[in-house]
């Protein structure tokens, strides 16, 4: 079960994933991170499915970006700005990749890295650290745990280094005495001017970091100092009520009152990553334990109808302060699931997912309807022999889905990498079925003793309304097109992104008309087949503060094809300063003779 869980949550995540620019949309080192995840994911349960998939991002983005071009700062080449976590982040993601697959490329990425964060090692300010940025403004927790862990990495994988240990040392002995872990043993984010502990939240990304980094040194040093300073710094963390509450890791920002920032909403992966190796180092129970009731309690309280991983793991939603589910909350939560699987992963797993998971029809009145969706089932088998599923699939009293039994044989050979096959569903609505959303259960076993269960949800409607990011809204979104969610609560497409809106409408509709609150940089295109566009909307000036937020309304009479459905294209105005059209609200409504 847990690697199926892993597995699915790692599928999800993957459908952010831009192949254009290879990254995860709007977020520089946040997709460095999220790719290590997907490292993670592959190192611990042997499946390789997406090796390539971080070589893409390699080859891609090893050169150097103007400023706005992956939503940042100037990228320098290398994987290098004026941002020195960023390129840290980047460097242990291409560790991962280095011990995933073992090719020198990576390794040698992390090393040139590494001697570009070594330029601002800095002794004459606070007596040592790496500065955070390039103005040398700030020394801070993440930039000097990235280093400790970084330079103990690169000694523990470069054959005779004896400088990049020395390095790890001489960092771990000044960020042990920087004052930035405080008495109870949390760490601080950063360092005053005068050099003193600035008291600033404690962070689970920073405290996970000072778990890793001793914990490697001790890997490179066999030091038990080391292993205790880690179990130290981790029971800190577990014992702190601002980072744990009722035994979930919880960030300050998770409160009902509260929203995590982009940044904030993948601190918590990155402290699993480092509490699991932990756990995996030292067979401490209460390492695993904790770890153990993160997975249970995201998978229970923070996971929606289409498996997505939210922010609160221990669930939890308000009004102004809704839970938030995106990319990065995905890559967060993830890490939580990988953690659960044991290191010597099960030899037989089997999962399902349904593609796509959310649908929308407009009916017509004494009508049946009709939708197509596929359930794509994967399975390993560590007996070298092929594995053979049993499909099963209920929808609502007076529902057709067709076939409702599917028997399948997967080639499973015996390695992590899963067989997978589809299976085509075509479901037919009643008519008179009032709106509302309907479920499709998809239940998969295998014998002996492996059984999932997963759903599609048919949204029947006879008006469009919702909000951009919403659950109601996935079911509309025909191609989200490496489009990003915004802290503001927009769906926006910056660059060369997009997203697609599909609306179905009825066959016996003769007009329609659309509503879209929208702001920023955007053009909206129309069309009747999701090939051929018309522009019928388009700021002419480079806004970028939603000043010019507003509601527009837009005839979709003229694009009503044969089958009645109209496609909402939007795109970037200015596809060089990183700041897209943003939708945040999308209404319709259509007339009859």
């Amino acid at each position: 079960m847990s690697v199926a869980r892993a597995r699915v949550a790692t599928e999800v995540l993957l459908e952010s994933y831009d192949q254009e620019k290879a990254w995860f949309p709007s977020s520089w080192w946040n997709s460095a991170v999220a790719l290590q995840t997907i490292g993670d994911y592959m190192i611990r349960t042997g499946d390789r499915s997406y090796v390539a998939t971080l070589d893409h991002s390699f080859e891609t983005n090893k050169g150097p970006f103007p400023a706005g071009e992956r939503s940042t700062d100037e990228i320098y080449g290398n994987f290098t700005s004026r941002a020195i976590d960023d390129a840290g982040w980047w460097a242990l993601n291409w560790v991962t990749a280095y011990d995933l697959t073992g090719d020198q490329k990576y390794l040698d990425m992390a090393e040139t890295i590494g001697e570009f964060m070594l330029g601002f090692w800095d002794p004459s300010t606070c007596g040592g650290g790496i500065w955070w940025n390039e103005e040398r403004t700030y020394k801070n927790a993440v930039t000097n745990g990235q280093w400790v862990r970084l330079t103990a990495e690169l000694h523990n994988r470069i054959p005779g280094d004896t400088a990049w240990l020395d390095r790890s040392l001489d960092a771990w002995d000044w960020y042990q005495a920087s004052g930035m872990i405080n008495d109870q043993g949390l760490v601080n984010d950063g360092l005053t001017d005068s050099c003193a502990s600035n008291g600033d939240t404690v962070w689970s990304y920073n405290q996970g970091l000072a778990v890793g980094a001793p914990l490697e040194l001790y890997r490179a040093t066999g030091d038990p100092e080391l292993l205790a300073a880690a179990q130290r710094l981790a029971d800190a963390a577990l014992g702190s009520e601002l980072l744990v509450r009722d035994g979930v890791l919880t960030e300050s920002c998770d409160a009902l009152d509260r929203s995590c920032d982009d940044n904030q909403k993948q601190f918590k992966g990155i402290f699993m990553r480092y509490l699991t190796e932990l756990a995996d180092t030292t067979g401490e129970a209460r390492y695993q334990d904790f770890v153990d009731h993160q997975a249970e309690t995201v998978w229970a309280d923070d996971r929606d109808s289409s498996d997505r991983l939210g922010q609160r793991w221990a669930g939890g939603t308000s009004a102004e302060h809704p839970n938030v589910f995106d990319w990065r909350t995905q890559a967060s939560a993830l890490s939580a699931l990988i953690a659960d699987v044991p290191q010597e992963a099960p030899g037989r797993s089997l999962s399902a997912t349904t593609a796509p998971d959310q649908l929308v029809v407009m009916p017509s009145p004494g009508t049946t309807s009709a939708v197509r969706t596929a359930v794509q089932v994967a399975a390993t088998s560590d007996h070298g022999r092929p594995t053979r599923v049993d499909v099963r699939v209920t929808g609502p009293r007076g529902w057709a889905v067709r076939p409702a039994r599917t028997r399948l044989v997967l080639p499973t050979t015996g390695s992590g990498t899963p067989a997978r096959a589809t299976v085509p569903l075509d479901v037919t609505i009643p008519a008179g079925t009032a709106d509302g959303s309907y479920p499709l259960t998809v239940t998969v076993t295998a014998r002996p003793g492996l059984s999932w269960t997963t759903r599609a949800t048919v949204q029947v409607a006879s008006s469009v309304d919702f909000d951009a990011g919403s659950t109601q809204e996935v079911a509309w979104l025909w191609d989200a097109g490496g489009s990003g969610l915004s802290q503001a609560g927009s769906r926006f497409a910056d660059g060369t992104s997009r997203f697609v809106y599909k609306l179905p409408f009825p066959a016996e509709a003769t007009s329609a008309e659309a509503t879209l609150t929208i702001d920023n940089q955007y053009v909206v295109a129309l069309s009747g087949d999701g090939e051929d566009w018309t522009v019928v909307l388009q700021e002419d000036e480079e806004i970028r503060d939603g000043s010019n937020k507003a509601d527009h309304t837009l005839d979709l009479t003229p694009y009503l094809g044969d089958d009645k459905a109209v496609y909402i294209r939007v795109t970037d105005a200015f596809t060089a300063d990183g700041w897209g059209g943003g939708v945040y609200h999308v209404t319709a409504t259509f007339g009859t003779d």
